[in-house]
Formats: structure tokens, sequence, C-alpha cells
């Protein structure tokens, strides 16, 4: 049996048997029984097992009262709980790293020094830490906290705060006020300047945290939206889901990307503003995330990365796939009034149709189970281009020979304007209905346009503003 001598540690040998070809039993089939040849009956398995093995011997020969090896310096440590356990509320630091003297202390983490530093446990576990200058931002689920790096402060009988040089790597921890934290969230993160984004999905908050403390930000008008989005991130069979935040350099909006578990296709892209301080745009892309890089956004999906806002790129081509864009409007120029709409103006670009010119719900029942449905539809509204024909049946794009007529908006002292032609169904107590009749009756009117597939398709698109011409409707 071939078998190698190694020395280990300086202080004992190693005797370990390697399993070569030789090692291998030849097996002989007799009468359907397998046996190794020579063997007279069933083998022994203990006896005929190829397994490696190996035997430590700390004395010269193996003998008994032989010489040994010096065993060197051992260190000992006795712990009463040897058990692992998870600090989820503290921090732990190593020892310093130094290029110029060349001095790499980073492995090394000494029990003998004060190296730890530990937060409320009672605001869960902390998910995020971001260094600010000279300070430390701890991220916890329920509670947002700031440490003081290589300094400590010291407080007077009157409450104010003193900075101090020490030697505590992490500092005295002041919290910011408000009871608000990042959740299990911390890929909602996002940073710039002294901005910093991120949400509080167990509160159904967006957040801001800057220099004048931390700001709902999902109250600017989207307090109903992030309620129902972010209560279902999470499903009931104990998955996560995403909350992806990015900042967007380009346009200096911090975008999130609200992914609930469970549904690949649910999910919800959006940007927040600061300018006009509101959340400014849907998206149709779904980023596994995001960043920002010398003035130029990216995102990543599906294992690829993509530039955005790219100039070679067409109008709202997302990962390869193009979209029309589309903006929703409520019109209610005179409440409690009822009205008439006749038409639908806009100043712009050309190429924006009209998809719905919706009048509010007037009928007994509900939208889904309508009884009597008196709620008033236009038809669609093309867009300049794409509504235009002449005399011999040809359309846009075709050549067209004059005169030109519009079965959809025209343009008047480049401004775009087009009735609007009510396309409703029969209502009882309506004399006429329909194509017949012109306007839509009601007290409000909810308009959806959007970009048309024939005009310039993927080059820009400007909306200024959208307006409708209305009466008052015969009591």
């Amino acid at each position: 049996m071939p078998a190698i001598i190694e020395v280990k540690y300086f202080n004992s040998f190693v005797l370990r048997k390697t399993v070569n070809s030789s090692d291998t039993p030849v097996w002989n089939g007799c009468n359907g029984t397998a046996y190794p040849i020579g063997s007279p009956s069933i083998p022994d398995p203990a006896v005929t097992s190829n397994k490696n093995w190996s035997i430590e011997e700390a004395r010269i020969r193996g003998g008994y009262n032989n010489v040994s090896n010096g065993y060197g310096v051992k260190a000992y440590i006795v712990e009463s709980e040897p058990n692992a356990s998870y600090r989820i509320n503290s921090l732990i630091y190593s020892g310093i790293f130094n290029s110029r003297t060349g001095i790499n202390d980073t492995n090394v983490f000494s029990v003998g020094a004060d190296i730890t530093k530990s937060v409320d446990p009672a605001n869960g576990s902390i998910q995020k830490l971001y260094a600010e200058d000279t300070n430390l931002i701890i991220f916890q689920e329920n509670k947002i906290s700031r440490a003081l790096i290589d300094k400590d402060a010291i407080y007077s009988a009157e409450g104010n705060a003193t900075i101090t040089t020490g030697p505590n790597v992490i500092g005295q921890v002041q919290a910011y006020g408000g009871n608000f934290g990042i959740s299990r969230n911390p890929e909602s993160f996002a940073v710039y300047g002294y901005r910093k984004y991120f949400t509080d999905k167990d509160r159904n908050a967006v957040l801001r945290l800057s220099v004048d403390g931390i700001t709902e930000i999902s109250n600017y008008g989207m307090t109903d939206f992030f309620r129902d989005e972010l209560s279902t991130l999470d499903n009931n069979q104990g998955l996560t889901g995403k909350a992806q935040g990015m900042w967007d350099i380009y346009n200096k909006n911090y975008t999130l990307s609200l992914q609930p578990a469970g549904t690949s296709g649910s999910y919800k892209t959006l940007s927040f503003d600061e300018q006009p301080l509101g959340w400014t745009s849907f998206y149709t892309y779904k980023p596994t995330m995001g960043t920002s890089l010398k003035n130029n956004f990216y995102t990543f999906h599906n294992g690829a990365i993509y530039k955005h806002y790219d100039p070679n790129a067409k109008r709202n081509e997302f990962y390869e796939v193009i979209s029309d864009s589309s903006v929703k409007f409520v019109f209610n120029p005179n409440v409690s009034m009822p009205k008439v709409f006749k038409t639908i103006n806009y100043e712009g670009s050309n190429g924006w149709e009209v998809n719905a010119f919706e009048s509010d719900f007037t009928g007994i029942g509900s939208p889904q189970t309508p009884l009597s449905n008196t709620q008033d539809k236009t038809t669609l509204v093309y867009s300049y281009n794409q509504g235009a024909y002449d005399n011999y049946g040809n359309q846009y794009p075709a050549t067209l020979i004059p005169p030109i007529n519009y079965a959809g908006f025209v343009r008047k002292e480049n401004k775009y304007k087009a009735n609007l032609i009510n396309n409703s169904p029969a209502t009882a107590g309506e004399i006429v209905w329909g194509a017949a009749m012109t306007g839509i009756k009601g007290y409000f009117a909810t308009v959806t346009v959007s970009t048309d597939s024939v005009t310039d398709y993927g080059g820009e698109k400007e909306l200024f503003a959208v307006s409708s011409d209305y009466v008052e409707s015969s009591y």
C-alpha cells in the first residue's frame, strides 16, 4: 500500500493513504454474484473500503515512549457559550489602514479593545450605513441616527453640544427627529449632494433626509398612491417585494421603482423632482438597479446595462421596447356647474392624439356594474397628421392631393383644435345620442392624450397646455 509522509505545522507527522488504480479491487462475476478475485466469501465492506485515510503522529517512528516533537506555542480561548450570536443593532470596526506607512490592520479585530457601538435594539436592525463628511448615518428599520466619527459631543447644563476629539472611532449617536426608518428596503436609498432619499414601507412613506431633517415627500400629492403600493409590496406568502431607488443625475430626479413580490408584471416606476416639489412622471421600464456616473444615468435589466437619454435612441425606448407617451388630465373649470365640453385644444408639437375624453359617472350602480350608465365618452381624436386625408381616399403618410381634410385636430395659429364627437351608448331619456350629437356632458371630464405612431415616431414631442371650450348645460 503506497503512503506519503508529510510534515505538518512543524510539530507532527501526517501519514496519509493515497488511493490509486492498484488499490482498486477486481471483481469477478460468478452465478450472478460479484466477489473479489480470490475471496472465498462475501467481502467485508470495512476491509475492502477504498476511502482515503490519514493518521497524525507526534512521535518519531510512532514508537511507545519515543522522542516527540515540540508542540510549540498554542493559544487557548475559553468561552462559556461558544455559539454564534447575531447582534443586529451593533457596529464593529477593525484596525486602521495607512497607505503611506503600509500599515494595514483592516483584518484585525482585537477583543481587548473597545471596537463596538450599539444603537437602541427597540428600533430594529441596522439596514444601511452612509458616511457623510465626519458623520456616520445609521438607518435602522424604525429610526434614523447619526454617529460622530473620531469625535464626541459634550453637553452643557443648558443642553448645548460641544464637539471634542476623542479616541473613539464611533462616537456619540444622535437620533434624527421623527419616527421614521428605512424598514427592510435598503435598496431604496439614493443620495445626491446633501439629500438622501429612501422609503419606509412600514409607514407607507417616501422620505428625504437633508440639512433640515426628515421630510415626507410622499405627501406631495401622492399619499394615497404610496399608501396602497407600499402596503402591498410584500405578499401573504412571505415573499419580499423591492423598492429600488436611484438618482437620475441627468434630470436631477429621484427615481423609485416599486416591484411587488410574486407579480412580475405589476410594477410602478416614477420620479420625484425637487423644483416643482412633486412626482412628475411615470415610466414603463422595470430596472434591476440604477446609478449615475459622470452626468449620465444608467439602469440594469436582465444582466445588461442601458444608458438613458441617449440622443441616438428613439423616444420612450426602454430596454429595446418602444412605447407611447401619455398624459392624463382632469377638466373641471367651473366646479358644481353641469357643463357640455365642446372642443379639445392644445399647444405643443404635432403628433398628439386624444385616446379618451370621459365625463364623470352619473349612472345608477357603479362603473364596474352599471345599471343605467349616463357617462359620456368621445371617439378617438386623431392627431394632425394621423387624421389627414384627401378627396381621393388617400391618407397620411401617402401623398395627398389638395384639398386636404382633417378627421381630428386642425391647426390654427399654431394651436391644435378638434370638436368632440359623442360616442356614448343610447341612454333612456335622451332624444339624440352617439355620433348624432357633439360635446361631452358632465360636471368634470377625464382626458388622456398620447403620442401617435405615425408622426416622426421617435422624435421629440412637447406639450405646453391642454384646454377645452364648454358651455353650461341645460337643467
